[in-house]
């Protein structure tokens, strides 16, 4: 832990109610941020900045929800500059696969894994610019590049959440702006042990994948991924995809 590793820089965290993003929030207030966190239940807020060693402020939103959405980014307009931001609000799609999926899944799948991310990303990349450069960080998942681990809507989801990270890191590299994408495996976390499958069938052709998971992870594991890739330490990583899946993809 460097304690000065974020001095008098800015970030803004989705999903910072539970699991990765409050493990990654809570990393960046110890390292010296000013932290604006953001997910859709207050309780997971709230005890995120009862327990924070910094200044964090919260903002209650659904990020599939106009309205919120530009409340988060009326916020971060107030404070006027943005050294970093963590993309880390997900669903999971109950392991359906394409001919079960229905469209409300596949919508609210695409609407809080990749289109918040867009949607952000876009508002606030005009701010990072004028400050002179920032940092990106996009929490994927191993769904990202292989097509075994999850449901059709997660895994397209997380596909385009990598796509989208290298689209940002080749457009913006002149501008001092950096994206890279975090793919962790599996993480002990809400969303991991709330992932009901919802198609037997799906989730049996899955298994052979799934069976090689290993040791599932802490939050706080991949919070420190995500503080380094948004340091200063990381300059000359741009548009890279960094596996934390205690070797599930050498298998």
């Amino acid at each position: 832990m460097d304690r000065e590793r974020h001095t008098e820089k800015v970030a803004l965290v989705t999903g910072a109610g539970s699991g990765i993003g409050r493990a990654a929030a809570a990393r960046l207030v110890e390292e010296g941020a000013r932290v604006i966190a953001t997910a859709r239940k207050e309780e997971g807020l709230r005890a995120l900045a009862e327990g924070a060693a910094g200044t964090v402020e919260t903002v209650q939103a659904d990020l599939t929800d106009s309205a919120d959405m530009e409340r988060v980014l009326s916020r971060v307009r107030d404070v006027g500059r943005l050294d970093i931001l963590v993309n880390d609000a997900g669903i999971m799609d109950g392991f359906l696969p394409l001919h079960e999926l229905d469209d409300e899944t596949w919508e609210a799948v695409l609407a809080i894994n990749l289109v918040a991310p867009v949607v952000l990303s876009r508002a606030l990349l005009p701010l990072m610019m004028a400050g002179g450069g920032g940092s990106i960080v996009n929490v994927s998942s191993l769904a990202g590049f292989r097509g075994g681990t999850a449901g059709a809507a997660y895994t397209v989801s997380k596909h385009g959440l990598i796509g989208l990270t290298r689209s940002i890191a080749a457009s913006y590299r002149n501008s001092s702006i950096r994206c890279n994408a975090v793919c962790p495996g599996g993480v002990a976390t809400a969303m991991g042990r709330t992932a009901t499958p919802r198609s037997a069938w799906g989730f049996e052709q899955y298994q052979p994948a799934l069976s090689l998971a290993g040791r599932i992870a802490e939050p706080e594991e991949i919070a420190t991924v995500i503080s380094f890739l948004a340091s200063d330490e990381a300059s000359n990583v741009n548009g890279a995809v960094l596996t934390a899946d205690n070797g599930w993809t050498v298998l």
